[in-house]
């Protein structure tokens, strides 16, 4: 498959810094030769470092998100075809008969999309109230915040954003709305909560915001089905190495890995970061690792 023809400006904002990049690496146990998908390749940091781990890598590449395909291909540009580009959801990958030596999926918001004015996903920018990884759907964060009902809202900022005033910040919501910015949605939660909730170890919007990108995003939902699939893409002793950020994510993939016939877990623990790579990368220090590796025999889980 040919690489997307991206105007290749948007990928000068769209430097991947890789979460765990060594314990990746060992944990995929690269052989020169193989073939490896990037699940999410972002600005391709994690698919960089394979590629120069060991000789003669391919790589197909995915994302949903226009803006990061384009920087990837263009990071990734000197290792020409070995790399394949892919702008799609994993869990709509279609692999034909491919089959993958090492599967990696890093979940989440990537930094650059965090920081980028224009796309709604923080808080700590005035920006549309979007949150959409693949600007081609419909659903905004916008729509959601502005007409779903306050016992919808209630629920999702609970359930998704494991918020305990979830009650008290969709009644501020619907009092207020309609909302147009990240900022606005921002002051109207900071100001639902009691005055002690609001000088926390985060910011009160925190777990609203995460809620909110979750739902437009159905990341969830889209997990699980990338978590049924991603097995039937490996070859015998292939390895699924996973990176989530917090643990709605975290949990779904503890219980598939351990649920599986085809998985044999290899983590029992999650990796994490360590103290150097925290200090030297702060997003990085909710990331957990699970590695799993196919067996060859489904019997052999038994």
């Amino acid at each position: 498959m040919s690489p997307p023809s991206f105007p290749l400006d948007a990928a000068q904002s769209f430097i991947h810094v890789p979460v765990l990049g060594q314990e990746v690496v060992e944990g995929l146990r690269l052989r020169s030769g193989g073939r490896y998908l990037d699940a999410t390749v972002g600005g391709g940091g994690h698919s960089r470092l394979i590629l120069e781990a060991v000789p003669e890598v391919q790589i197909t590449a995915l994302d949903q998100d226009e803006n990061a395909l384009t920087a990837a291909q263009k990071h990734l540009a000197e290792w020409g075809d070995r790399v394949q580009f892919v702008r799609t959801n994993f869990a709509e990958f279609n692999p034909g008969t491919t089959q993958f030596d090492g599967i990696l999926a890093d979940l989440g918001v990537s930094s650059p999309q965090f920081d980028h004015p224009d796309r709604g996903f923080s808080f700590r920018l005035t920006a549309p109230l979007d949150m959409r990884m693949d600007q081609r759907q419909s659903l905004t964060a916008a729509e959601v915040v502005n007409t779903w009902g306050e016992v919808e809202l209630a629920n999702l900022i609970y359930t998704y954003g494991e918020e305990r005033l979830s009650r008290r910040i969709a009644r501020r919501i619907v009092e207020r709305r309609p909302f147009e910015t990240t900022t606005e949605l921002a002051e109207a939660i900071f100001h639902s909560v009691p005055r002690s909730y609001r000088y926390g170890r985060i910011h009160p919007a925190t777990r609203t915001f995460q809620a909110l990108r979750i739902v437009v995003n159905q990341e969830l939902k889209v997990l699980e089905t990338f978590l049924e699939l991603a097995p039937t893409w490996l070859k015998p002793a292939g390895r699924l190495c996973i990176i989530s950020f917090h643990s709605l994510e975290d949990r779904i993939v503890k219980h598939r890995f351990r649920e599986s016939e085809t998985l044999h877990v290899i983590t029992r623990k999650p990796i994490t970061p360590t103290e150097a790579e925290m200090e030297q990368n702060v997003r990085s220090r909710s990331a957990k690792l699970r590695i799993a590796e196919k067996v060859a025999d489904s019997s052999e889980t038994s």
